[in-house]
């Protein structure tokens, strides 16, 4: 029993991270904007499309494979780069202060877009490079062999969780951010550009997505439908851990996660259903989710 429990664990772990990216990035342009973006799990898409393009450039080239461990990293850059101002400024402004069914709608709407988009660019074939995961190798953990690049995984997550803490609790943006959700119309009237500070959280939003989809790509590869299935997913562990809660984010991607492999390990068959059985189990429990509370809606 106690070697499965080691596997069982890491395993879990490894799941976890690469939803936390999704679901982080989602949770946090809600708590600062106010806005269900469906269009997120297409922008984790592009992020891996992005990876895997520049990883493969550099395979063709022939240059030095640890330029791909940059490539991850500056996808994702350039995507938030790209679509982060992009998308806000042109659509997502336009949906502040409007109820959840119209942010919905016209999100969802970019989502078609966007991945319409992907297709023509990019085509229906799925595109790999496995060059990070070959680079960093293999350990042996209690009798099994791991592949370093899941550890990595885990600890890039663990890495944003602490980053994204230390961002608003001791940082300006992180406080003007927080005098932004706490009172819109207050930070306004003392002269804080919210405008602004929406399109870096935004911004910072898309980077989250596109950091996933690119940290993703070295093991599964990235295929058309994955921005679909990547959504569903980000807003069930966003709805276990309460939406705009970065620590209820990071809580309910181990528990999606650890339903995911337990249901691998004992009933294949209950791989996709898993995180929607966790998520029913939770908000039968707690409507708000792990983390969320019931607030007052000024009228």
């Amino acid at each position: 029993m106690s070697n499965a429990i080691i596997p069982l664990l890491l395993d879990s772990l490894a799941s976890a991270a690469l939803i936390f990216f999704a679901a982080v990035g989602l949770t946090l342009v809600f708590s600062v904007l106010r806005v269900l973006n469906v269009a997120h799990g297409s922008l984790y898409s592009i992020g891996g499309y992005a990876a895997a393009s520049a990883c493969l450039f550099i395979a063709s080239r022939q240059l030095n494979s640890y330029l791909s461990f940059a490539a991850l990293l500056f996808s994702a850059v350039f995507v938030a780069a790209i679509f982060g101002p992009l998308i806000e400024r042109s659509l997502v402004r336009w949906t502040y202060g409007k109820s959840e069914a119209v942010q919905i709608l016209i999100t969802f709407g970019l989502f078609l877009i966007l991945e319409d988009l992907q297709r023509l660019v990019f085509g229906v074939q799925s595109l790999y490079e496995d060059a990070p995961m070959r680079l960093l190798g293999t350990s042996s953990i209690g009798g099994v062999v791991y592949l370093n690049y899941q550890i990595l995984l885990v600890g890039m997550a663990v890495l944003v969780v602490v980053g994204l803490r230390l961002l608003i609790n001791h940082t300006r943006l992180g406080r003007l951010i927080t005098a932004v959700v706490t009172d819109r119309e207050m930070a306004q009237s003392i002269g804080i550009d919210t405008n602004r500070i929406f399109v870096l959280a935004f911004s910072l939003g898309v980077f989250l997505a596109a950091l996933g989809g690119a940290l993703s790509t070295p093991t599964s590869g990235i295929a058309p439908g994955l921005g679909a299935d990547t959504m569903v997913l980000a807003f069930a562990v966003a709805a276990i851990g309460g939406l705009g809660q970065i620590e209820g984010a990071a809580v309910a991607s181990l528990i999606v996660g650890l339903a995911r492999v337990l249901a691998i390990y004992l009933a294949p068959s209950l791989d996709a259903v898993a995180p929607y059985a966790a998520m029913l189990v939770v908000l039968l429990i707690r409507p708000y989710g792990l983390f969320g509370s019931v607030t007052a809606r000024r009228i």
